[in-house]
């Protein structure tokens, strides 16, 4: 009887938690406001960006062993795996928000709009891997730590950030939000990068380090840019009202970045060929062939006493 009479009490306890929660999601608007489909699922969207990983790169990423008689077996089965996860989420993604009325006004066109971008992105996987070659050899040429390529497509984290920016941009484009941030912020708790998808970046991406790297939505990165950890490159304001403005810099081709600069702005063009030192705050524009830095006062070195023993 005390058993019972306890089991009682959770249950009531926890109607009462129940019935709190509720009665905060309608009047908070917790619950999602699309009550035909949840928002894409973070797991689901992570499984498929490592298929993709390995769809990229077989035999560095995915469990299944390679061969040479069973590559195209496998490529086909990620493909298909890829495609079913990736088209539902998608989906949810459009659907999510493109509602009347707490229902999905255009179903049947976000399903099929969620398709097409997906089959698109698996038609542009080797363009993509293409771009990732060239990033590749930034990477090892670029950093004299670097043994083999090897290292770098497996290890290097810059090039975790540069590999999910690039898939993760291609659905930006397409019109696609939430999947492309889930992506790009998967990196950023990883590895400590924050890429937003919005970010146009081109050929020979060399990040190094990374670790507290910031390159914000509008921002436009030329060819073989070169940036170091710490650095940047954001917006003069928080705005809303500035949402559809370019608000972050240009980087122009050939341009190197040093630790912890910070370059705002998004009138603000840092030329070509042009060197920003370590820690400069910069918020006007520079010519090409210009180089950036702060003048430091000379170290000032006082000697101390030996400590008594």
């Amino acid at each position: 009887m005390q058993a019972m009479g306890q089991a009682m009490g959770t249950i009531r306890r926890l109607k009462k938690i129940v019935g709190t929660l509720h009665r905060s999601y309608l009047r908070k608007g917790g619950f999602k406001h699309n009550r035909e489909h949840n928002a894409p699922s973070r797991q689901r969207v992570l499984d498929a960006l490592e298929i993709l990983r390995a769809l990229l790169f077989p035999g560095y990423f995915g469990s299944t062993p390679v061969t040479a008689t069973n590559i195209e077996y496998v490529t086909g089965q990620r493909m298909v795996r890829v495609e079913e996860l990736l088209s539902e989420e998608v989906f949810k993604s459009l659907c999510y928000v493109c509602t009347e009325g707490g229902r999905c006004g255009t179903k049947a066109r976000c399903r099929q709009r969620a398709a097409a971008i997906v089959w698109e992105l698996l038609e542009q996987l080797p363009a993509i891997q293409n771009q990732l070659y060239g990033d590749i050899e930034a990477l090892f040429r670029g950093d004299p730590a670097a043994k083999h390529r090897e290292e770098v497509i497996l290890a290097y984290p810059g090039f975790a950030a540069i590999m999910a920016h690039r898939l993760a941009h291609f659905l930006w484009r397409r019109g696609e939000t939430l999947v492309s941030r889930i992506i790009n912020e998967s990196i950023h708790q990883e590895r400590g990068i924050d890429i937003h998808p919005g970010a146009t970046i081109g050929r020979e991406f060399f990040i190094d380090h990374g670790t507290g790297l910031v390159i914000g939505e509008t921002t436009v990165i030329g060819d073989r840019v070169k940036l170091y950890q710490g650095v940047t490159l954001g917006a003069l304001a928080v705005n809303k009202k500035l949402a559809d403005t370019k608000r972050h810099p240009t980087i122009e081709d050939d341009v190197t970045i040093y630790a912890g600069a910070t370059i705002l702005g998004g009138e603000t063009v840092v030329g070509r060929g042009s060197v920003i030192g370590g820690n400069v705050w910069l918020v006007q524009s520079v010519a090409a062939g210009s180089t950036v830095y702060n003048r430091a006062p000379e170290p000032i070195v006082r000697k101390r006493r030996p400590p008594q023993r």
